[in-house]
């Protein structure tokens, strides 16, 4: 699909029951190898909240619902795309069990955040996450993060 230089994706943090975070490692892009959240371009027509629910399903087989939107994560690559992502609160419906979209995935698995700050191959935007949850209820803008030069961003900003 042509994105155009106006990138929309997605993302999902679903939470189970004892506090683990369902999180998926990539078989490519910049978070290849790496932890990081489901997540995913939004198809024309398609809605952001049907948009992080479609994608969750595709790549963990997890159905969830929206609890609400706890971030936004704003770059801009090489001076000229704009690549932007809205990140959701789910809840898993308890209805399905993990099917790894093996096409895009290494993994899926359910780990713990103090897990996730420990592995090394955990993405820059989920320890800052981790980091910063249950601190505050509004968005902040946080400036001065680098999450890897692989991507090379020109500007980055993370609200939280």
């Amino acid at each position: 699909m042509k994105r155009g230089k106006v990138w929309l994706a997605v993302a999902g943090l679903v939470i189970d029951e004892t506090g683990k975070w369902l999180v998926v490692k990539k078989k490519y892009s910049g978070l290849k190898g790496m932890w990081s959240l489901p997540a995913g371009f939004v198809n024309a027509g398609e809605t952001v909240d049907e948009a992080v629910i479609r994608e969750v399903k595709e790549e963990t087989g997890i159905h969830t619902t929206i609890k609400g939107i706890i971030g936004v994560r704003s770059g801009v690559i090489q001076y000229d795309i704009s690549d932007n992502m809205m990140i959701f609160l789910l809840e898993n419906k308890k209805t399905s069990s993990i099917k790894i979209e093996e096409a895009e995935l290494w993994d899926v698995k359910w780990m713990s955040p103090h897990e996730l700050l420990k592995d090394d191959k955990t993405s820059v935007m989920v320890h800052e996450m981790i980091k910063r949850m249950g601190s505050h209820h509004t968005l902040n803008g946080i400036e001065g993060i680098n999450p890897g030069d692989q991507f090379a961003y020109t500007r980055y900003r993370l609200f939280l």
